[in-house]
C-alpha cells in the first residue's frame, strides 16, 4: 500500500472514504473529527448520543456523507479511554481502521488523521509511525500460489495534517513506519513460503537480493566452509537432506562505526522439520515449514535497520538447514564435536534447533559482540506456559534482560523472562560428551536455553523461544492478519535502537 502525507483539511480530501477518531466518553468531538462533525449536521455527536458509537477501542462507525463532502465515506475509529491511550493504541486503532476500511467496496484509497497526535497528547513523529505501522501490518497479505487472489483492500492512503509546523514530523514518522513494515513484511513472506519453494539456498538468494537493495554487506557460508571452521554440530542437522546448509551473515555498518562492538542477531533457521529419525507424528507436520521464523525476524529487522539507517553496528546471523531423515541422516546416540571444541551428544533429532544454534553461537564470538540475542521457534512447551502472549526469555546478563524487555514493552512484542537456573544443567549431563541435547519432557524449554548457553562464552546472551508467536490461526489481533506473524522484528528493531 502507498502511503503519503499532504497538508490540508481532512473534511475537504477528495478520496473514497475518510477516517477520523473519537475517545470514549467524548459528547462533544473536537479538532479534525469536530470539523468533519459539523460538516455533517452534527451526525457523529448524534451516533453518540443514540449510544449506537462509544468511542470503545476496537469499534467503528460508518457514516454516507450524502455531498456534503468530498468523500462519499467517513469512518470513526474509538481509540478507547484517554487515560490508557499510548503509541500501541495508535497502532491498534490505526489497523482497525484499515480493516473496516477494506471491508467496504469500491475504496481504493482512503484519508487518514493521526491518531493521538491532538488531544490525545502523544508526540507527533512517534504517533505517525504508529499509524504507518500499524496500517501496513494490517494490509498485509500472504504471497499467493491461486490463479485469482484474494482481494487486497485499498491501494493508497493519505496522511492529512493540518498543522504545517508538525508537517515534517508526521513525514519522518510515517517513513519510520513504512521502513518498519517492510521488514515484517519480508520476515511474514519468508515464514508463510512452502518449504518446496523456500530451502536453505532460496533463502540464502532472497537475503542476498535484499542487502542488495538495502546497502547491507552479506555473505553465505556453505558446507564446505563451515566444515573447515569445525561446525560439525550444525552439519550433523543438515545430513539428511539433499538441500545442503546455508550461513548467511547481515552486517549494518554505519560510517565511522565500522569496528564498534556490533549487537549480533542470530536466527534458527530450519526450512523445513521432520524431525529427522526421531520423526514428528504426520498431523500438522506442514506447519513445521514456519521453523525458520527466527532467521526470518533476523533478515527482517536487519531489513528495517538498515532503511532506518540507525547509528550503531548490528550484525544478523540466520542459519538455514533442512532436517529430513535419510540412510545418511544424524541419529539418537551419536556424538558430534562442534566449532567450540565442545561435544555434544544427540538424545532426539527432533531437537536440531538448539544443534544449529550452538554452531552459529560459538560462530560469532569472533565479532567481540557488544550482545548476542538468538531466537529460535525451539520448543512446543513454551506455548503451554505462556500461550501466544508472549515469547521465553531467557538470558545470562541482566542488563541484556532488562533491556529487552523494555524493547518489549515499546513495541507490544511481548517477553516474559524465564528462569536459568544451574540446576538445569543436571537434565542435560551426559555420560560420554559435555553436555546432550535433550531433557525429556521434564524442564525441556529451560533444559534446551541451557543447553545453548553451553556454547556462548565471553559475550552477554539471550535465548528467546517464539515457538508460539510466528503464526496466527485467526484474527483476534488486528496488527496480525491470519498466518505468518513477522514476530520479532519490531522488537529487535526497538533493542538496536536502544541497546
Amino acid at each position: 500500500m502507498e502511503l503519503t502525507v499532504v497538508q490540508g483539511d481532512i473534511a475537504q480530501q477528495q478520496t473514497d472514504c475518510i477516517v477520523v477518531n473519537l475517545f470514549e466518553g467524548v459528547t462533544e468531538p473536537d479538532g479534525a473529527t469536530g470539523a468533519v462533525d459539523r460538516a455533517l449536521d452534527g451526525a457523529i455527536r448524534g451516533l453518540v448520543s443514540s449510544g449506537d458509537f462509544t468511542g470503545e477501542a476496537g469499534s467503528t462507525a460508518l457514516l454516507y456523507t450524502n455531498g456534503r463532502l468530498a468523500a462519499a465515506r467517513v469512518l470513526v475509529v474509538g481509540l478507547g479511554k484517554s487515560d490508557r491511550f499510548d503509541l500501541h493504541a495508535a497502532r491498534k486503532a490505526a489497523a482497525t481502521a484499515l480493516h473496516a476500511v477494506a471491508k467496504l467496496k469500491g475504496v481504493s484509497r482512503f484519508a487518514t488523521i493521526v491518531h493521538g497526535s491532538g488531544i490525545g497528547g502523544l508526540d507527533a513523529q512517534p504517533a505517525a509511525q504508529a499509524l504507518a505501522e500499524g496500517t501496513l501490518l494490517a494490509a498485509y497479505r500472504s504471497p499467493q500460489y491461486r490463479r485469482e487472489p484474494k482481494r487486497n483492500g485499498p491501494e493508497a492512503c493519505t496522511v492529512v495534517e493540518f498543522d504545517e509546523q508538525r508537517l515534517a514530523q508526521i513525514q519522518a514518522g510515517v517513513q519510520a513506519g513504512q521502513a518498519v513494515a517492510q521488514g515484517v513484511y519480508g520476515a511474514r513472506d519468508l515464514v508463510s513460503e512452502p518449504p518446496n519453494i523456500l530451502y536453505p539456498a532460496e533463502f540464502a538468494r532472497r537475503a542476498q537480493a535484499m542487502a542488495e537493495r538495502t546497502g547491507l554487506a552479506c555473505s553465505i557460508l556453505g558446507e564446505k566452509a563451515m566444515r573447515e571452521l569445525g561446525m560439525n554440530i550444525l552439519l550433523a542437522v543438515s545430513r539428511g537432506s539433499k538441500r545442503k546448509a546455508k550461513l548467511i551473515l547481515l552486517e549494518h555498518a554505519p560510517q565511522g562505526l565500522e569496528q564498534e562492538q556490533p549487537l549480533v542477531l542470530v536466527g534458527k533457521g530450519i526450512t523445513f522439520d521432520t524431525g529427522g529419525i526421531s520423526l514428528k507424528p504426520s498431523e500438522n507436520m506442514g506447519a513445521m515449514k514456519n521453523d525458520m521464523a527466527g532467521a526470518g525476524a533476523v533478515v527482517g529487522a536487519m531489513e528495517a535497520i538498515a532503511r532506518l539507517r540507525l547509528p550503531r553496528r548490528v550484525i544478523g546471523v540466520a542459519v538455514c538447514v533442512e532436517n529430513m531423515p535419510d540412510g545418511n541422516a544424524f541419529r539418537p546416540g551419536d556424538i558430534w564435536t562442534g566449532i567450540t571444541g565442545k561435544s555434544a551428544e544427540i538424545i532426539s533429532t527432533d531437537a536440531e534447533g538448539r544443534l544449529v544454534l550452538a554452531d552459529a553461537l560459538g560462530y560469532v564470538a569472533r565479532f567481540q559482540p557488544a550482545a548476542v540475542v538468538d531466537l529460535a521457534t525451539l520448543t512446543g512447551a513454551i506455548g503451554v506456559a505462556l500461550g501466544s502472549q508472549a515469547a521465553g526469555l531467557f538470558a545470562n546478563n541482566a542488563t541484556l534482560q532488562e533491556t529487552l524487555l523494555a524493547a518489549a514493552e515499546r513495541s507490544q512484542e511481548r517477553l516474559w523472562p524465564m528462569p536459568m537456573y544451574d540446576e538445569y544443567n543436571d537434565e542435560i549431563k551426559s555420560d560420554m560428551a559435555e553436555v546432550k541435547n535433550s531433557a525429556g519432557r521434564s524442564a525441556g524449554v529451560a533444559a534446551s536455553a541451557k543447553f545453548i548457553e553451553h556454547f556462548t562464552e565471553g559475550y552477554p546472551w539471550a535465548h528467546l523461544d517464539i515457538a508460539a508467536m510466528v503464526w496466527a490461526n485467526g484474527d483476534k489481533n488486528p496488527l496480525v492478519p491470519k498466518g505468518a506473524t513477522g514476530y520479532g522484528v519490531r522488537l529487535l528493531v526497538e533493542l538496536a535502537k536502544s541497546y
